[in-house]
C-alpha cells in the first residue's frame, strides 16, 4: 500500500526532519508541520503550526492526508526533570490534539515517535509522558479504529546541530575544548543509530500493513560502550582529547538497557545496510569545524 499525502508533526526537528528528506526522496507529497523552520528544510514543505492550538492542527491536516508522523513535542529527558508541566502539555496534550484531528479526519494511520525511555523508570518525566501518549493512541485505535505504529528509538545521532543530539554536542565540546566530561563512569551501553537509518526505516514503516498497531523498537548494531565512543572519538580527533569521568551517579539514564518492566512486545527493527558508526562521528566532526569556520567569518 502506497501513501501519498503525509503529514509530520515536528518536522523541521531533529529526527523530523530526516524523515522529511526521506519521505521527499521517495515522492510523496509532504508538510513538515512545526513551530519555526529549519535551515536543513526546503521552505516550501515548512508549515507553521503549534500542536497546542487544535485549529491550528486542524488547517494542517486535510481531508486527503493518509499519514501522520507525530515527531513534535519536548524532546529533552535531562531538562524534564526541571519542566514538567511542559514536557506533559507537549508530550501528551499536544498529542491528544493531534489525534482528536486525525479521527476526525480519519487519518489512515498514526506514527508516534516514541523513546526507549518508555520502557524504563529512568526517564523521568519524558518517560512517563511517552509512555502515556502511547497508551493513549493504542485506546484511540480500540475505540475509534485509528491505526497506528508506535516507534521506540534509541540513541539516535547525526551531524546536523540540535539540543537533542547527544553526539554531536559531545564532539563539539571535543573540538572546541579539547576534552570530554561525562557523568557516569562509562560502563553505560547504548545501540547508536544514525539519523537517516532512522528516518529510512521510519518510512519504510508506513510501506506495509505488517507495522499497524505494532510497537517497534528501532535501534543501531553497533552496541558500545560510553567510554568506547570516547575512544572513538578521540582516535578521530589525534589523541588530542582530556576524557573524564565523575563517576557520579548517572540520573535519570539507564545503565545497560531501557528494560526495567514490561510494556507491551515491542518488535526490532535495525537498519541494513546502515551508516558506520566511525563515518557517521567523522560527517559530525566535519561539521562542528565548518560551523566555527562559518561563526569565525561573520565576527
Amino acid at each position: 500500500m502506497k501513501y501519498k499525502k503525509v503529514v509530520v508533526f515536528g518536522g523541521c526537528g531533529f529526527l523530523g526532519g530526516y524523515v522529511v528528506d526521506e519521505l521527499v526522496r521517495k515522492g510523496y507529497k509532504v508538510i513538515a508541520a512545526d513551530i519555526k523552520p529549519s535551515e536543513y528544510i526546503d521552505e516550501t514543505f515548512f508549515r507553521k503550526c503549534d500542536i497546542m492550538d487544535r485549529c491550528s492542527i486542524d488547517n494542517i491536516i486535510s481531508d486527503d492526508v493518509e499519514v501522520v508522523y507525530n515527531f513534535a513535542g519536548f524532546a529533552n529527558l535531562d531538562k524534564s526533570v526541571f519542566y514538567p508541566v511542559e514536557t506533559i502539555n507537549l508530550n501528551i496534550v499536544g498529542n491528544l490534539n493531534i489525534l482528536e484531528v486525525c479521527k476526525e479526519k480519519k487519518v489512515g494511520r498514526i506514527v508516534f515517535a516514541s523513546s526507549s525511555y518508555a520502557m524504563n523508570d529512568k526517564g523521568s518525566f519524558y518517560g512517563i509522558s511517552k509512555l502515556s501518549s502511547e497508551k493513549i493512541i493504542e485506546e484511540y485505535q480500540k475505540l475509534y479504529g485509528l491505526k497506528y505504529t508506535i516507534i521506540r528509538y534509541g540513541s539516535v545521532y547525526s551531524e546536523r546541530e540540535f539540543e537533542n543530539n547527544y553526539i554531536y554536542h559531545l564532539i563539539k565540546e571535543a573540538v572546541e575544548q579539547q576534552k570530554i566530561i561525562h557523568d557516569g563512569d562509562g560502563e553505560e551501553v547504548r545501540e547508536y543509530i544514525h539519523a537517516e537509518d532512522a528516518a529510512r526505516l521510519s518510512v519504510d514503516i508506513i510501506e506495509s500493513e505488517e507495522y499497524e498497531n505494532q510497537n517497534i523498537v528501532l535501534t543501531g548494531v553497533e552496541r558500545m560502550k560510553r567510554r568506547e565512543l570516547f575512544e572513538m572519538i578521540n582516535e578521530i580527533l589525534n589523541d588530542d582529547i582530556e576524557i573524564i569521568f565523575k563517576n557520579n551517579e548517572y540520573k535519570n539514564h539507564y545503565k545497560v538497557t531501557p528494560y526495567s518492566f514490561h510494556p507491551t512486545l515491542s518488535k526490532k527493527l535495525v537498519a541494513n545496510p546502515f551508516i558506520d558508526m566511525g563515518q557517521g562521528l567523522l560527517e559530525c566532526v566535519k561539521e562542528v569545524y565548518r560551523k566555527n569556520e562559518q561563526r569565525e567569518d561573520t565576527k
